[in-house]
This record gives C-alpha cells, structure tokens and sequence, in this order.
C-alpha cells in the first residue's frame, strides 16, 4: 500500500449507517460526568491471594498513567499491575485493576484517593485481571443541545397543547423510533475512533511498519500498531455488509458467533432456526481479524472477505508475519437493557450496557452526528 493509500483512510464518520443518515446533532462530553461507565467483571474474586483488586473511580484520568501510579504507590514493577481494558480519559469511569503484592501487607489503599479518584471496593484474587476479563460495561451517556440538522428547533416546544406541555418536535420521533430499532437489532460492531489514534496515525505507522520503515519500536507500540491495522480491515469488511444489509443477517458461508461468548460455528444454509436465533440475537454473524490460522467462512462470504483483503496485501502479509492469529469478532452489538430519559428540553440520557469490545460510539453514531 502507498503513503498516497495510506492517506486515504476511510474515518469512522464515513462508514455507512445501519438506519439511515441520522437527522439530529448532539454534543457529547461537554464534561465527563456526561460520559459514565461501570465495569462488570465477569467473576467473583476469592477475597484471597497475591493479586490485589481495586474498583477504582477515576475521573479525567487516563488508564495506563493511573496503572503506572499504582505500580508507584505499591513498589511494584509496572508489569505487575494489570487491567481488564483501556478507558476513556474524559469521563467518569468505574474500573477493576490488580496489583501482584507477595506477601501478606495490604497497602493503605485510602491514600491514593483524590478529587478525581475513589475506591470503591477493594479484594484479593489467586490470579492476575485478564485483558477482557469483563461481563459487561454499562454506560450512561448524557447528549446535549440537540438539534435537528437541517433547522434549530429544540427537541421539544412548550406550549399548551399537551398534557405534558411539551410538543416534539418531528425529529424527536425519528430518535426515538431509531433507539427502539437498536434495542431490537443492535448496531454494527465497529471499532471506534480512538482505535485507530489521533488523525489516524496508528494506520499510518502500521503502514510504515508493514513496510519495514520502523525498525526499534517497543512491544506495546507495536501491538498498538498490529492491533489498528487488523481493526481497519474488519470495520472494511463490515461497512460492506451494513451497506448491503447482511450485518444482522446471516449469509450461506457465514461464520455464527453465540451471543456473549466465543464460541462460533459455520453455516453452508440458512434455515429457519438460523434465522429465528439472529432474530432473538442468540447468534451473531460474523467478520474476521486476520491473522494466521485457517479461515472458517466458504461460499459469497469468503469471497467478500477477499475482496477486502486483496486491497492490502502488504497488510494481510504483515498480521500474519508477526504472528497474529486468525479469529471472527460479531458483525453486530447486542445492546442490553437500553433506556432513555429527557432531561431537559433539549438534553437526553442513554443508559445500556455492551459486552466488552463493543464501543458505545458505534451506537451514538446510528442516533446523532456527536459534535
């Protein structure tokens, strides 16, 4: 791929939508409390052990510069201090850390607290936090000064024709019908901005590092790099079948994902029970993160796939060459227990929960263009 291709790189923004070009504006994170998560581990510590688990709120902090603190207050190497998965900066974030500590001392844990950092439950575990190692993240999401694209109205008009005082406007309607579409379908499982870095430049690098162009980087950087390039090419993959349809659809080929789980299979044909388990969203179709290993796709599918893949050889070549691992990740988010609220008269709250990998931007995009 040239430094000209390389350029090109679709943004996020540009992917097709699932439900239509949304009608409506926001403004997201105008501070970050309007940006809320909660991790949901996805077992039960022993209360015992070497690893010690902290439920940390932090608040415009970033995860990696709070593990690095951790590693200081304790005296521990950093490598010793590990988290299920990266949170953003500018919200308000509930997160499970451990701390490998031999020995039987509990540090006074107090003394890390601050305005912008809480603890809210410490334990012990036999073993360290796996990257993943989560149930579910649940979100609470506040937009603000919503708009319609075409015209300023409020969402909402008062006057005396309504019970409530309050008259929506014809765009209140089309959010609304969009939030019950996804509570029932879901949305497409793209990899959101920040994957990819600030102006996209983790493409770039993994294009230079295809190239062989970077030659001393550490081993973090590097995956950082792998991990954005092989993300791009799924979201490619994806935004083929959001805008053929098939993102929610099974095709003969497909590879099934089972909801909330790993576990996949193949499908040469589609009947009846197929369909009516990706109704009910027991399964999910899926697209791949390239790597070596055996493809579990046949028929149109495989073929789509490779027409994707064909456009970056250098980069299908790199994944395999640094020993990535060929896998399948779900065309479509499940979003759980989705409910929503109007707060004021141009303000809404979303509440939901994904499963971890699932970015919550994959969902405000099909809603509102995020200013």
């Amino acid at each position: 791929m040239s430094e000209e291709h390389a350029s090109k790189f679709l943004p996020v923004s540009s992917y097709p939508h699932a439900y239509g070009r949304p009608d409506a504006t926001a403004v997201i994170r105008s501070q970050p409390e309007d940006f809320q998560v909660e991790e949901q581990l996805g077992f039960q510590p022993e209360g015992e052990g070497e690893h010690h688990f902290l439920y940390l709120q932090k608040r415009n902090t970033n995860t990696e510069w709070l593990a690095k603190r951790l590693a200081r207050f304790c005296g521990v190497p950093p490598r010793d201090v590990s988290y299920a998965g990266l949170k953003d900066r500018n919200a308000v974030t509930s997160q499970w850390f451990s701390i490998r500590i031999p020995g039987t001392d509990t540090p006074d844990w107090s003394e890390l607290e601050s305005d912008d950092l809480k603890l809210l439950q410490a334990t012990r575990h036999r073993r360290k936090l796996r990257r993943g190692a989560l149930a579910q993240n649940r979100f609470k999401i506040r937009l603000r000064n919503i708009r319609g694209r075409s015209h300023s109205e409020k969402p909402y008009q008062f006057g005396p024709t309504s019970d409530s005082n309050m008259t929506p406007t014809p765009y209140v309607n089309d959010i609304e019908k969009r939030l019950k579409m996804i509570s029932a379908q879901g949305v497409p499982n793209y990899y959101g901005e920040q994957r990819f870095g600030h102006d996209q430049n983790n493409l770039i690098f993994a294009n230079q590092l295809f190239a062989g162009e970077l030659k001393k980087l550490s081993r973090h950087k590097r995956g950082i790099y792998l991990s954005a390039a092989r993300s791009y090419l799924f979201n490619m993959v994806l935004a083929r079948r959001v805008a053929d349809g098939t993102w929610h659809r099974a095709i003969p080929g497909d590879c099934m994902l089972l909801d909330g789980s790993h576990s996949h299979f193949s499908v040469a044909e589609i009947d009846d029970e197929i369909e009516q388990r990706i109704q009910e969203m027991d399964i999910h179709p899926t697209g791949p993160l390239w790597g070596k290993g055996k493809q579990s796709v046949s028929i149109y599918v495989a073929e789509l796939e490779a027409a994707v893949m064909d456009q970056y050889p250098e980069w299908t070549q790199g994944l395999i060459k640094f020993g990535l691992s060929y896998e399948r990740r779900a065309l479509r988010s499940r979003v759980i227990d989705l409910k929503w609220e109007w707060l004021a008269e141009d303000d809404l709250e979303l509440s939901f929960s994904l499963y971890p990998g699932s970015y919550a931007t994959a969902l405000l995009r099909e809603i509102f263009s995020v200013l």
